[in-house]
């Protein structure tokens, strides 16, 4: 593709990975609330085996993208967030400081919403983490669409924050959200880490040995109860930053796997997962404790978590304000920290297996991201 090319600068452009991730949910929606419903349900549910003499995985599509497509996900998470901890914006204690405050503030308050919403509701109590985490790709999308007008240090600020906050959603899946532990596959999960530590300690900078030990090790992981995110998070920290001939594994595997993830992996997990029916809801729905609890969780509890740590900080002299930044201006970015779409979804689909409490789900995941994102970059476009 030439590099002057309209399709090549769009692909480029840094709202373009959170436009097609809202052009897949909308389609999910629209083929959700279509004749062609049963196909779709009969798609996600096609069951998909890769097996040895008659051992080993058979699960519905869903799974697969789920279990399987999104630990990509979180394995290029880890290697940006390494990445930006050896030498990037993580590597100076001194800011992260603003951001981390603000990430954590971001997850306790949406969280504390959720729970004081379904307290009553032991059914539902379970989902407290839904509205925790922020989706990089949206977020970072309409803070692009926001304009020029918008300081980069507010972009550094966001991102560290999510990336952060992905980090936080990747400690409680792997804390709150694994069931049934078995221990014989967990120990054998141990055996791949060796390999992988070892091959760490002789300064191996082969990509396709780590590969295979991290896959093998996401099959025992997943077999083991675990979710299996967590296998491909620590085969990304075992990937090396650098090799003898001064090239970087990292880089070359985090440059190939970005496009993949971006326009592939995410749209299809956003596909898979936000087919929200639509037929017989109302706008009473939306005051159900579930769907409530997450819209505000996301739209509010991010406000007031982000925005009022920040503050908070800044006042007391324990952080500094983002360079060129004005106080409205982080409002809009806290705002933004409430699209939760991918992250919210995915911890979704770990605490429900109910059709109906997911669609509820789905229902106050779109309502609290879409009003978080629009009201974010109202701010930023025109305050």
């Amino acid at each position: 593709m030439p590099n002057d090319s309209f399709l090549y600068r769009l692909t480029r452009h840094e709202a373009f990975g959170g436009i097609l991730l809202m052009t897949a949910a909308l389609l999910a929606m629209a083929v959700a609330n279509s004749p062609l419903l049963a196909a779709y349900d009969a798609f996600l549910e096609a069951k998909l085996a890769i097996t040895i003499n008659g051992t080993g995985l058979t699960k519905p599509l869903i799974l697969w993208i789920n279990d399987g497509l999104m630990a990509v996900f979180f394995f290029l998470i880890a290697l940006e967030l390494k990445r930006e901890m050896r030498e990037g914006k993580l590597k100076n204690p001194a800011d992260v400081i603003l951001p981390g405050m603000a990430a954590l503030g971001g997850m306790v308050a949406p969280a504390l919403i959720f729970v004081v919403l379904n307290r009553a509701s032991p059914a539902t109590l379970g989902g407290w983490a839904i509205p925790v985490a922020t989706d990089i790709a949206f977020a970072l999308g309409v803070l692009a669409l926001a304009g020029p007008r918008v300081p980069p240090s507010l972009k550094v600020f966001l991102l560290t924050l999510a990336i952060l906050d992905d980090l936080g959603a990747i400690i409680i899946i792997a804390l709150f959200y694994s069931h049934g532990l078995n221990l014989a596959y967990l120990a054998g999960a141990l055996v791949p880490l060796a390999g992988l530590l070892a091959l760490n300690l002789r300064g191996s900078a082969r990509l396709a040995p780590a590969l295979i030990l991290g896959a093998v090790m996401w099959v025992l992981v997943l077999k083991s109860g675990i979710h299996a995110t967590l296998a491909g998070v620590v085969t990304a920290f075992c990937i090396p930053l650098a090799d003898h001939r001064g090239g970087s594994p990292l880089h070359r595997l985090e440059d190939a796997l970005t496009p993949w993830v971006s326009f592939a992996i995410i749209p299809l997990f956003a596909f898979a997962n936000a087919g929200v029916v639509l037929v017989g809801l109302s706008l009473a729905d939306l005051a159900a404790p579930l769907p409530l609890g997450t819209a505000l969780g996301l739209l509010l509890g991010k406000i007031v978590g982000v925005f009022g740590v920040s503050w908070a900080m800044v006042r007391l002299g324990l952080a500094g304000m983002p360079e060129g930044a004005t106080w409205r201006q982080v409002f809009g970015v806290a705002c933004l920290a409430g699209i939760g779409f991918t992250m919210s979804l995915f911890i979704g689909g770990l605490s429900f297996d109910d059709q109906d409490l997911m669609n509820q789900v789905r229902l106050g995941v779109l309502a609290g991201s879409g009003c978080a994102g629009l009201l974010g970059w109202a701010v930023l476009r025109f305050g």
